[in-house]
């Protein structure tokens, strides 16, 4: 199995022209925590479209000069990316566009299509189409081309493709006429809409939205295709289909920024409620409640109000250095945390700790993590995980890894315990975890901690 990526997307239409280049750049760096390798806009100005983008943050593939270029274009869209291995060079950086005599558009996506490779196959046997990409928005558009060939227009070919596609995709598209806004019928991963006095924004998270001053309208729901035409009239066509809802849980324990809500629940809320159902699951005795930056923070808190232990830091972050789980390689993000966290040894010294983080997937980290705090004089170290065991294969856009690459495949908790020193352990059970929204049916997809997936999958095709 390839894992494909998690990524962040912004688009934005706008009644007159405007600097669309510059408020998809805001957007854009307001979601870099969702990739860091490679980031790209495209814009219908003057009838074409525009496009730059690059590998590396949105700050250093975009600058004043590049932006100016966009000025005047009435709708763009934005994309930021998170390559796994082998699958980062700048042929797969996004938005994608084409210009065919059938349709000019450009798209962006998030997620997985787990039956990508299928479309493929099909179009290139049956078809004879060649692709330039990895990626699995080509096959979309290749597909929707396809579609239009046939004579629909391009909703309705736009419609049929989503009909034929698998799996996880939060998308945008911009034609000449419609900024359009894709989520697939289970939900995976998010998408929303804002709004300002003369333009109408969609996000992968609404902490963008917040970022350019845009009034949050709603979510993008599961199943559902939002048009958006040059007036700003919004039209909804949803998907028939029955599916469950299935949001991943990740992006509430990790993946999403803590001021961000997602599908009417509050990221940092989330997180604390996490904290708290953990306090409650297998409390310890403790001086001091902390955790690892970022995302381990709002977790620790809420275990703090719970065990009504005192909450603290024991790091110093370097804030200059991004997040270590979206670096591609082991050795890499090994690299980045020993830059990136340094205990503060006046705070911890001494202390019993209970260090609160989202998630051990292979151990490597959180190994070092703990043994730099045991140096820095801390007495006991009680981990505690925001997350439940990582068990099973992602085929909806996150980078966990294959089974057999897993620690808790390899190890019992105990075992894992003693490979990371740490005093105690714990992991947020499923059961907690899907009890945090306070509803009967939550909606969230906990595939990779217990293998059962919201929709059926042929592993053999993903």
């Amino acid at each position: 199995m390839k894992i494909r990526e998690e990524c962040g997307i912004f688009g934005v239409i706008s009644k007159r022209r405007a600097d669309s280049g510059n408020i998809v750049f805001a957007g854009l760096i307001s979601q870099q925590h969702r990739g860091q390798e490679s980031a790209g806009i495209s814009a219908f100005k003057d009838g074409k479209i525009i496009t730059h983008k690059g590998q590396g943050l949105v700050t250093a593939v975009f600058d004043s000069e590049t932006l100016d270029k966009f000025n005047g274009a009435d709708k763009a869209i934005g994309h930021v990316r998170y390559s796994t291995k082998g699958n980062n060079g700048f042929v797969n950086a996004q938005p994608i566009t084409t210009s065919h005599k059938k349709a000019t558009f450009a798209l962006a996506h998030n997620g997985n299509i787990v039956n990508a490779d299928k479309i493929r196959d099909k179009l290139e046997n049956e078809y004879g189409v060649v692709f330039n990409t990895s990626n699995n928005c080509e096959a979309v558009i290749l597909l929707i081309i396809n579609e239009m060939i046939k004579g629909n227009d391009f909703i309705t070919a736009l419609r049929n493709v989503v009909s034929k596609i698998e799996g996880a995709y939060s998308m945008a598209l911009m034609t000449e006429d419609y900024l359009i806004a894709v989520r697939d019928r289970v939900g995976f991963r998010p998408l929303c809409m804002g709004r300002t006095e003369d333009s109408i924004m969609v996000a992968s998270e609404s902490c963008a939205l917040d970022s350019v001053d845009a009034q949050f309208i709603r979510d993008i729901e599961p199943g559902e295709i939002v048009i958006i035409d040059n007036g700003l009239n919004i039209r909804s066509i949803k998907d028939t289909r029955k599916a469950p809802k299935g949001l991943c849980s990740f992006e509430y324990i990790y993946f999403a920024r803590q001021d961000s809500v997602i599908d009417g629940r509050s990221v940092y809320e989330m997180r604390k409620a996490m904290g708290k159902y953990l306090a409650l699951q297998n409390p310890v005795e403790a001086d001091l409640i902390c955790g690892v930056p970022d995302s381990g923070l709002e977790g620790a808190k809420g275990y703090a109000e719970q065990s009504k232990i005192p909450y603290g830091s024991a790091f110093v972050l370097n804030r200059y250095i991004g997040r270590s789980f979206i670096y591609p390689t082991q050795k890499a993000r090994e690299k980045a945390v020993r830059l990136k966290l340094n205990p503060l040894r006046a705070a911890v010294e001494d202390k019993r700790i209970v260090l609160v983080d989202d998630s051990i997937v292979r151990g490597t980290t959180c190994a070092k993590i703990i043994s730099e705090l045991r140096s820095a004089g801390a007495k006991e170290i009680h981990m505690r995980i925001t997350a439940p065991l990582f068990k099973y294969s992602c085929y909806f856009g996150t980078d966990i890894d294959k089974p057999e690459g897993l620690i808790a495949n390899r190890m019992s908790v105990e075992e894992i315990r003693k490979h990371i020193g740490a005093d105690s352990l714990d992991f947020l059970s499923i059961e907690n975890l899907l009890k945090i929204s306070g509803e009967a049916d939550p909606g969230f997809c906990v595939g990779c901690f217990s293998g059962k997936y919201p929709i059926d999958l042929d592993i053999s095709d993903c």
